[in-house]
């Protein structure tokens, strides 16, 4: 008698839920709340987006200080360009997070993937500031620069991927909009590569190209919200 109540209680035990997921076997499966994911998120963003100040330094000779600040174009372009794209990528993390209701092992696998590229555009940017600075090797820094921006954007298609294809996104959002913003997210990746592709060719025109995916990124994504609910009169036929 006894060993049968046992026997049930860890039973129990197995298939009861836990705080911050559900318990299982595999630690895979276990969901967790995304408010931490986002939190941790948004400071990986605002270190990153703020180190890029870094790169731009202040002229060394101060007799023709005009001169000297006007010769730092270079710098004020890579730091607007990365600055408005790591912006824009820190909104649509937003859109995509606000549609994910759980985050399993790999989501926050995919998401610390997506965060460590992030971190690493700061570097990236002062190799393309000081390609074009010197006006050597601009091709392989724009192609350097570019692979950067692909491989975040390839990051951010996986976690939306994974999170569609395990059922994590939230009732909120119907199919329809769903398939915009992965058409928007896969869009992206592909407008990327031609940057990068072109910037091997010509460089400068690799740097427009991702200018205008910059512009074009921070307009909001056709069916990103719930679509409204049908008046109730309308669902009883009145």
């Amino acid at each position: 008698m006894a060993s049968s109540r046992m026997v049930r209680w860890l039973r129990s035990l197995a298939s009861a839920r836990v705080p911050g997921g559900i318990a299982g076997a595999d630690s895979s499966a276990v969901q967790r709340e995304t408010v931490r994911v986002v939190a941790f998120s948004d400071g990986v963003f605002a270190i990153s987006i703020t180190l890029l100040i870094l790169e731009i330094k202040p002229p060394s000779e101060d007799a023709d200080l005009l001169h000297g600040l006007l010769a730092l174009w270079p710098s004020y372009l890579a730091y607007a360009v990365t600055f408005l794209f790591i912006g824009q990528v820190w909104v649509n993390h937003h859109v995509m997070f606000d549609h994910i209701r759980a985050a399993d092992r790999v989501i926050l696998l995919l998401n610390t993937l997506l965060l460590m590229i992030v971190a690493f555009l700061p570097f990236a940017t002062s190799i393309l500031a000081g390609a074009l600075r010197s006006g050597q090797g601009q091709r392989t820094a724009v192609v350097f620069y570019g692979i950067a921006f692909v491989v975040t954007a390839l990051t951010f298609n996986a976690v939306w991927h994974y999170a569609r294809r395990r059922a994590l996104l939230g009732e909120g959002l119907d199919k329809a909009g769903a398939t915009a913003i992965g058409a928007r997210f896969q869009l992206a990746l592909i407008w990327l590569t031609i940057g990068t592709a072109l910037g091997a060719l010509l460089p400068m025109l690799g740097i427009v190209v991702i200018v205008a995916f910059n512009a074009f990124y921070w307009l909001p994504i056709r069916g990103e919200g719930p679509r409204p609910h049908p008046p109730a009169s309308e669902l009883r036929g009145d």
